[in-house]
């Protein structure tokens, strides 16, 4: 099985090590191609207005000057020989959970992965709290990770669907097990921004330094990984509200 591995922390991140350990349990075959820098938050963006370099690190090791979508892109077009059988993005330092899908590099990789036919799984930590840099733990994606992907490699999915995983903050032996959950939904009503000034005497803002409260529906990500389960959540690329098109179709009839 060949797999290409990718992430939006950078090629030198350490959540990347634990993902090629994980993938090492499945296959030798094992490609990278990373962002040259950290990109969380990027989303789906693709690089269009300046060009986007390869750097080659070893054999199969490769980064690039742009996004989690153009390493995804030049990994299946110029770094792979030949379509990879699975895509797995992360293992994130940070978790990916509920609407915060959408701002997700992480997750974006895998989506365009998933455009292009790839079986694609997107991994992140969630860690306890602010300010962790390096230290963020990744014992429970280590110890858990390739328990979670073995059934995900064998599961039929449809066209244009990934998998999100995300793994508690808790060390890997108090991990209560695994869950398919639905995507929740945060309360960005509550969400904050932070206002500083630098040494010149200029305002400056930070985002999402803390955390953004969210109502623990039943059945969803959210829940699972505060009741200290792993979630697993299957994503669609169709974002089509379908109840709506029959509403809409009506206001337009002649």
């Amino acid at each position: 099985m060949r797999i290409l591995l990718t992430n939006d922390d950078g090629i030198r991140a350490s959540g990347l090590a634990v993902l090629e350990g994980i993938a090492r349990q499945f296959s030798d075959d094992i490609w990278i191609c990373a962002p040259d820098e950290e990109q969380s938050g990027m989303g789906h963006a693709l690089t269009l207005t300046k060009p986007v370099r390869l750097r080659q690190h070893d054999e199969r090791r490769f980064s690039v000057t742009g996004t989690p979508t153009d390493a995804v892109t030049m990994g299946l077009r110029k770094v792979v020989p030949g379509p990879p059988d699975l895509i797995l993005s992360g293992v994130n330092r940070g978790a990916n959970l509920a609407d915060d899908i959408t701002y997700s590099g992480t997750v974006s990789a895998a989506i365009e992965g998933a455009l292009a036919g790839v079986r694609s799984i997107a991994l992140s930590q969630v860690y306890a709290r602010e300010g962790m840099g390096e230290d963020v733990p990744f014992g429970a994606a280590i110890e858990w990770g390739a328990k979670v992907l073995a059934p995900l490699l064998t599961t039929p999915l449809p066209k244009r669907t990934l998998v999100n995983v995300n793994f508690p903050p808790l060390p890997a032996s108090e991990v209560k097990g695994i869950r398919a959950v639905r995507q929740g939904f945060h309360d960005y009503s509550r969400g904050t921004v932070v206002e500083g000034r630098d040494p010149r005497g200029f305002k400056y803002y930070w985002f999402g330094l803390d955390s953004i409260e969210h109502t623990l529906d039943h059945g969803t990500d959210l829940e699972a990984i505060d009741e200290g389960y792993i979630s697993v959540t299957p994503l669609q690329l169709d974002l089509t509200h379908h109840a709506s098109l029959g509403a809409l179709a009506d206001r337009y009839e002649p």
